[in-house]
């Protein structure tokens, strides 16, 4: 509550950091943290047999990779800081003091990386012959730093779902070694790896259509690459699962969108071996009769593969309310050991941003709207997507609101929905967010501006 609110209302944040974060992964995972070290092991391959047809496809490939990479890849990556610290900079202000060295360290990482990709790209059609072996090295070099730079923000991701003894042991150490760390690394290693194979085979499909043979060597390799890490990943997707808390474990229907499954174990095991069963077949399929299929079936298994690593994402987001730091910190980026306080204090008294400082009976509802851009505007909108208007339309169908069955509803909202966040806030806090919504039922927003001015 030190910070301004910041609410974008026709998509929604929640939909705004989702977006942007599950683009970036997959490009990520794709073009680079899994791309590199395919690209050096082919490369290595090449050198070794002399097969200078395919030298010509990598850079083909390592040019699309190159470019998506530095651009759409690059601008998502800062979107996802940008997006984060503006619709809940409390968070990312608590993870970067949890996390300073390891994010200090993989930016470091992270510009290694840039160089080593410039380096790599430009240097290609010129490190020839004798000199191959040491761009081949450079292809390596920029493989592992592509890998770390995903290995250090997996450790804050899963961070975010489960803090381990983090409470206990106040640590940078204790924090990255979280118990969440080490599978969800696996899994995203083994999917960026099959991505890229997924991702070469449907490129080396554009660029070998006057080269039959050529294309018929390139879809059983880059299918034989695919296929050996397909089932890690089907393993990998299970451990992850196997990890995910038990009090998160309940909120996967909602995420899915699959709440009659709700006593299902296999919500994400069958989107995992759906997955990896399609992306097996085609790939088999490749090695076996490369010269058959058109060009939509080995678009296949990078579709299937983005799919699943989506989401994972879109699960990994969802499934950690109410939280936005597991069992530390709320969505609305309240901490949990502060809940109390407020309760007694009040959300305005202790927010610097807010037009309103207390409740009374000329404000009530521009102290309401002030409450719901603290206490709700993280995950709902008021018109836009997940808007509160929409919810409270579904919840009480061809019905009159009232205040006192919204204020009740509100006071045991998270005894009624888990993943949302008790309500932080005093009693006439509460019921001026409950006369507020009310209101919206027949009337737009009726304060232009709540964050206008500071007092």
């Amino acid at each position: 509550m030190d910070f301004p609110i910041f609410q974008a209302d026709f998509f929604g944040n929640r939909f705004l950091i989702g977006f942007i974060a599950i683009v970036h992964v997959i490009i990520n995972h794709s073009f680079a943290v899994g791309m590199m070290p395919l690209l050096a092991f082919f490369e290595w391959w090449c050198y070794r047999n002399g097969r200078d047809e395919w030298d010509r496809l990598l850079y083909r490939i390592l040019a699309v990779a190159f470019v998506v990479t530095t651009t759409v890849g690059a601008l998502t990556g800062v979107g996802i800081w940008f997006s984060t610290s503006v619709v809940n900079p409390v968070a990312i202000g608590s993870l970067l003091r949890v996390f300073y060295w390891a994010w200090f360290s993989e930016w470091v990482v992270f510009v290694s990386e840039v160089v080593l990709i410039l380096i790599y790209f430009l240097t290609w059609k010129r490190m020839t012959g004798d000199r191959k072996p040491a761009h081949i090295r450079i292809g390596i070099a920029l493989g592992l730093m592509s890998w770390l730079t995903m290995a250090i923000i997996t450790a804050i991701l899963g961070f975010m779902m489960n803090t381990g003894d983090w409470t206990q042991q106040r640590s940078l150490l204790t924090g990255f070694l979280n118990p969440v760390y080490v599978p969800q690394l696996l899994f995203r290693t083994t999917v960026a790896l099959a991505l890229a194979g997924s991702l070469a085979l449907a490129l080396s499909i554009a660029f070998t259509r006057n080269d039959r043979a050529l294309r018929a060597q390139a879809i059983r390799w880059f299918s034989g690459w695919t296929l050996c890490w397909s089932i890690p990943v089907a393993i990998a997707s299970l451990l992850y699962y196997a990890v995910i808390p038990q009090e998160m474990m309940a909120n996967m229907p909602v995420a899915f969108g699959t709440i009659a499954w709700a006593s299902q174990y296999a919500i994400l095991l069958k989107i995992t071996l759906a997955t990896a069963a399609a992306v097996i077949l085609v790939s088999v399929w490749g090695v076996v009769r490369p010269g058959w299929g058109g060009a939509v079936t080995w678009i296949i298994p990078f579709a299937c593969l983005a799919l699943l690593l989506g989401q994972f994402e879109r699960a990994r987001q969802f499934v950690r309310k109410p939280y936005v730091l597991a069992y530390y910190m709320y969505s609305n980026g309240v901490r949990v050991n502060e809940s109390a306080y407020l309760v007694k204090t009040g959300l305005l008294p202790n927010a610097n941003w807010t037009s309103e400082r207390g409740v009374g009976a000329d404000n009530k509802i521009p102290a309401g709207r002030d409450i719901f851009m603290i206490a709700c505007s993280r995950c709902h909108t008021i018109n836009g997507l997940n808007s509160i208007k929409g919810n409270l339309a579904r919840l009480y169908p061809g019905q009159v609101w009232q205040e006192t069955v919204i204020d009740a509803y509100i006071k045991n909202i998270h005894g009624a929905r888990a993943y949302m966040p008790p309500f932080p806030g005093t009693v006439e806090e509460r019921g001026a967010l409950a006369a507020y919504l009310v209101r919206l039922q027949s009337s737009h927003d009726v304060v232009v501006s709540p964050f206008d001015k500071r007092k």
